[in-house]
């Protein structure tokens, strides 16, 4: 991969009764946020989980990491997981300091829709403060329990 846009990818092994899940550390650059849902996706569908909406939630989570959470020289971690029948999707990045708000929207605007989408798609979303300067903006999906 490339050095600037991913610079670590941890992927744990899924033993029988573990927790599956995926992170990977990635440039807060509109490369890096490709890259994240490309990623996500590969690996939802290795999961055998439903594409759509985790799909688009990454995106505009990642999107929004790599232009409002973008810090010189800091990654932004994208990490999915699944807990039963949830999909928990976690967008962590260094701006601790600029919380996400949901827009209303213009329909004369060529952005803002973002987090108008996730709240659509997600079953819950939120912002968790973490160690400073991070957040972590996630969003949990219902999915089918067979996998």
């Amino acid at each position: 991969m490339n050095q600037e846009t991913a610079e670590a990818v941890e992927h744990r092994a899924e033993l029988p009764g573990s927790t599956p899940n995926f992170t990977v550390l990635l440039s807060p650059t509109r490369r890096g946020a490709r890259l994240a849902r490309l990623l996500a996706t590969e690996q939802l569908r290795a999961w055998g989980l439903p594409l759509d909406a985790a799909r688009h939630i990454v995106a505009e989570l990642a999107a929004n990491a790599a232009t409002h959470g973008r810090v010189a020289g800091r990654n932004f971690r994208l990490t999915l997981y699944v807990v039963g029948e949830t999909l928990r999707i976690e967008v962590t990045d260094t701006r601790g300091d600029r919380l996400p708000l949901v827009q209303r929207l213009d329909t004369e605007g060529e952005s803002g829709r973002g987090l108008v989408l996730v709240e659509a798609l997600a079953d819950r979303w939120g912002v968790s403060p973490g160690r400073p300067p991070c957040k972590t903006v996630w969003a949990e999906i219902t999915v089918p329990p067979s996998r």
